[in-house]
Formats: C-alpha cells, structure tokens, sequence
C-alpha cells in the first residue's frame, strides 16, 4: 500500500516538476510557449534559395551539390532548428525551407558559403592603428602608394615568411579598415597571403597562404579540460591534414610571435588565431583559450560544418505557407481522438469498470507527452510534424496492447483460484516481463528509424521512442499501483460483477487448469446459471496442452475407481 502511494506521489512530482520547467521557459526567459512547436508542412516558414558559384562560371557537379546539402544540413541542426527541409534544385541551387521565421544567427549560418581555410599568421595589429604626421596630428589610413612594389622582394620559402609581406601589402594593411563593408576578403586567392580581421573585429591580420582547408578536418568537438578547466575545442584530421599539420606545427612551434600563430578562416574571417605550443603530429591538435562552453561549442560548430566546397550566393529569402496546413494537422487530431475513443469503448466493453484505468493512464500520459514535447520544442528546437502525429495516433495501440497483456495475466491468476490482491500482485510480476521486451523492441526500432530514415520520417521515429518511454513509466508509476489501490476496495476486490474482477464470470471454478470442479445441479436459478456460464467461460480458455492433460487425469479417475475393467 505504502509502495502504491509513493509511486502516484512521485509521478505527481514528475508532473509537477516539467510544468514548472515548461513555465520557465515561457515566463522566465520567454522562449517557451504552452503549444509543441510546429514544422514546416503544418506551419509554413522561411524558404531561402542559394546558387552555387564556381571560379570558372561552370555548373556544379552533383557530387559537389550533394555535399554542399549535407553540411548545410548539418548547419541547419547545430542551430537547433528541427524538421527542416535541405534540398537540390535544378543544376545550381540549394534550397533551405525552415519552419518559422529564421533568426539572424540561422540565416548566416545557412548563407555563410566560404570554404574554411587554415592559414598561418604573418602579421598581426590593432583595427584602430593611426598614423601620426610630421606636425603631430592624426591623419586617416593612408593610401597605398600604386608605386610601391607589389611582389615580394626574395622568394619565400613557406606559407610564413615574411617576405610574403612587401611594402604594398604593407601599406595595404595600414588602411585596412575592419568596418569597412567593402573589404570582402572571402574570395581571396588561396595561394597568396591575405589581409583580413578577427570576426569581432578586435585585431587584423596579414596572412599566408592556404596551407590546409575545411575539408581535411573529418570532426571537430569540445569539452572540459579536466587538467586546467578551461573549456576547449578537439580536431580530427584525415590522412594528409595529418601529414600538413605535422610539418606546420614543426615550423610554427617555437617561433616569436604572430608567427607561432595560425588562424582559422571562415568567409574571409579569422574565428580564431591559436598559438603553436607543441609538436602535434597524430592529426588531433587542440585549440584552448578563455573559451566559455557556448563559444566553444560555437567554434566547433564552425569548423566542422564550415567546409562548403562551393560558395553560394543568396537568390531570395521569402516566407512560404505550410506545405499541409491546419486542416492536415485537423484530419490527424481527428483521427488520433477516434482511435483514442474507440480504444476507451472497447476497453468499457471488455474490462468493464477496469476499463476506466486504462482511460485514466491514457489521459496522464497523454498530458506528460504534451508538456514533454513543449519542453522539447523549446530546449532542443523540436518541431512536430504530420508523421510526428501519426507516431503519437500508433502508440495509442501499443499502449493498449501492454493494458490487454497486464489486465489478462490478472485475469488468468483469478482463474487459477487465487485472490484478487495476490492476481494483481502475481499478473503483475508475469505481465511486466513481457511489456518490457515489447518496449524494448519499439525503442530499438524507433531508434533505428531515426538514425537512418530520411528526415520527413525522423518526427514518426521520435514521438514513437518518445512515447513509448512515457508508456513504460506510467505503468510502473501508475496503472499497477492503481491496481494496487483498487485490488483493496470492496468494489474491486470482492469481484463486483462490473468490476472485470469477477472469479466466476472469469471461469474461476475449477482447483487448477486440468482439474475442474464440478457444478452444482442446475435448478434453473440465476446462480445455477452463473456457474454454468462460468464452466464454460472456463473450458473455452484451457489451451490444447491442458485439455490433453485434463483427459489424461480423467483416464486415471476412471482407472482407479474401475480396476477390475483392466483385467
């Protein structure tokens, strides 16, 4: 009893405890909502269009186009936006549909086409750098003199050599302006060095040139670093970025600085300029510095999803319709509520009033699934969409059939004599195995399906996991103590007629499966007719095993009292 208590007082707790992290998020820090979100086919949102740009003005190959989809994808999902749309279209273009209106960080993540460049650091100074004149006042950035030297005085030998830097780049980088829209950097040659600034403009650079790209890093991570705690970022090359980084990190390791530097170059700007501290030769360098965890996770992101082997340019950006709309989402409620109110009808006309408990374990499921899928929406971009509905309408069944396992094994303890508590108790035991390798089975094929289904499928796969894990726990947390409780009632537990508990509708009148009692003589009243009823109800429930082994007693009855017969 005390057990049963403490479960119905902990599922309150686990109630409690999401309604007051969704209020959270919807008062506190005004992200939330108290709807799920919802995605692209049943919202609508913004459509933007990107065409590829080729050096030659030649079209794309499609193995280019493909991996251009992937990484902006990935882009899309590491903002935290759920069921977007990622596609081809024509020769040339990329299309990304996100459900909503896209913010100002999604849309340049998406819009950002460069490729990420390694370079290492030549030259480093202030964006504020002013030159002072002969009378001692402050003059603008000059400008470069066209009669300066624009090749290097003697041949550099490696991307860091200063003789990279002539006196035109020189004074080049004087009247740099980091503000100035007009600097574009993001399209410079990758065999020359380059000037450009730190993306929150607080130094400039003068660069090498390109010494490793963005597609030679195969993943990039960040952690704790337990050793110092300070947060940082873990790359993993491929085989030649390896062999690149290895002769880099001899060259840089050592050097004064800027030149112990290299930077990290996304859309011509620099996300980060570490210095060389060590010979790094095993192709797994890490980046450290006064990293918090979301600007680490931040330049992780950037650096493996950052390798665009084309740059895009933006064609449009508009708000789309919902490609299904409201009444789509109207027909798949509809449908949900009918499956729901058939499951509660068949479940009255055939457990009776146990059927109300299967009604009620829906409801509470039902409502920790809806504030399970606002908290989603909110912590990790969750969008439900059309298949996600069908996921939700699906598990209605599955969570039926677990009822139908437990209420039967009860039902099959009162008919092997046993009382109400004890059935409860012992169907429990039998049922709950079985229940959790049948979870289990729609966990595995929900993740399954999530992992390599295409991604109009993936909100099926999730509400399906989803639910399902919501499933388990209401019935260990709820219906069976339930059950408890109502086991010790006098309604439930003396077997009321409309209980679904009762013995003698159950076929209860016999000592085990294959030895029945017999009826008391039928004398036309309604008690003489209940056992009669009950009999049959339990003869029609032995299985073959326990008819054989019912004929084999009988035979032995007769043997026993007709010896002679066998003489």
């Amino acid at each position: 009893m005390r057990h049963a208590w403490r479960a119905l007082v902990g599922l309150l707790a686990i109630t409690g405890v999401l309604f007051g992290v969704n209020a959270l998020g919807v008062y506190v820090f005004e992200e939330s909502t108290w709807a799920p979100e919802l995605a692209l086919d049943l919202q609508g949102g913004t459509q933007i269009i990107l065409e590829a740009q080729t050096e030659d003005g030649a079209a794309p190959s499609s193995e280019q186009l493909d991996q251009a989809v992937t990484i902006i994808r990935q882009r899309v999902d590491a903002s935290g936006v759920g069921e977007a749309d990622v596609a081809t279209e024509g020769t040339n273009n990329v299309v990304v549909q996100i459900p909503g209106t896209a913010d100002e960080e999604t849309r340049q993540r998406i819009e950002r086409s460069a490729q990420l460049q390694l370079r290492p650091v030549i030259f480093s100074g202030s964006p504020a750098t002013e030159f002072v004149g002969e009378d001692g006042e402050t003059t603008p950035y000059p400008t470069p003199d066209p009669g300066l030297a624009a090749t290097p005085s003697a041949q550099p030998s490696n991307a860091s050599d200063p003789n990279w830097v002539t006196p035109a780049l020189q004074a080049e980088f004087l009247a740099y302006d980091c503000a100035d829209p007009d600097n574009d950097p993001a399209n410079a040659p990758s065999g020359q060095p380059v000037i450009t600034c730190q993306s929150d403009g607080s130094a400039k650079y003068i660069l090498g040139p390109v010494e490793i790209d963005g597609s030679q890093i195969d993943d990039a991570t960040f952690g704790l670093d337990t050793t110092n705690n300070q947060w940082s970022v873990q790359l993993t090359l491929d085989a030649e970025g390896t062999e690149v980084f290895g002769e880099v990190s001899q060259r840089l390791f050592g050097a004064s600085p800027p030149l112990n530097q290299f930077a990290f170059v996304l859309d011509g700007t620099v996300i980060s300029a570490p210095s060389m501290n060590g010979l790094i030769v095993d192709g797994r360098p890490s980046i450290t510095g006064n990293f918090t965890q979301e600007s680490a996770k931040s330049l992780a992101d950037q650096l493996k999803y950052g390798a665009l082997p084309l740059s895009f340019e933006v064609v449009s950006s508009d708000t789309i319709s919902a490609t299904l709309g409201s009444q789509q989402l109207r027909i798949g409620l509809i449908a949900g509520l009918i499956g729901l109110a058939l499951v509660a009808l068949y479940s009255l006309i055939s457990y009776r009033a146990l059927g109300f408990v299967i009604i009620a374990s829906l409801v509470v499921m039902g409502v920790l699934t809806y504030v399970a899928l606002c908290i989603l929406s909110w912590r990790m971009g969750f969008r439900l969409s059309l298949a996600g509905v069908a996921g939700l309408i699906v598990t209605i069944g599955f969570t039926a059939d677990s009822f139908i396992v437990y209420f039967e094994r009860i039902r099959d303890e009162l008919r092997d004599g046993k009382s109400i508590t004890g059935a409860v108790e012992d169907g429990w035991a039998r049922a709950k195995r079985t229940i959790y390798i049948s979870k289990s089975i729609n966990i595995l094929a929900a993740v399954v399906l999530y992992i390599l289904a295409d991604a109009t499928v993936k909100g099926f796969a999730f509400t399906l996991g989803l639910t399902t894990l919501i499933d388990i726990l209401i019935f260990v947390i709820f219906t069976h103590p339930v059950m408890q409780l109502l086991a010790r009632t006098k309604f439930f537990g003396q077997g009321h007629l409309l209980s679904g508990l009762d013995p003698m509708a159950l076929g209860a009148v016999y000592r085990n499966r294959s030895e029945f009692k017999a009826p008391a003589a039928s004398d036309g009243t309604k008690a003489s007719k209940r056992l009669a009823r009950s009999r049959g109800e339990a003869e029609r429930r032995q299985t073959i095993a326990e008819r054989k082994q019912a004929e084999l007693a009988a035979a032995s009855r007769t043997t026993r009292n007709n010896p002679g017969e066998n003489d």
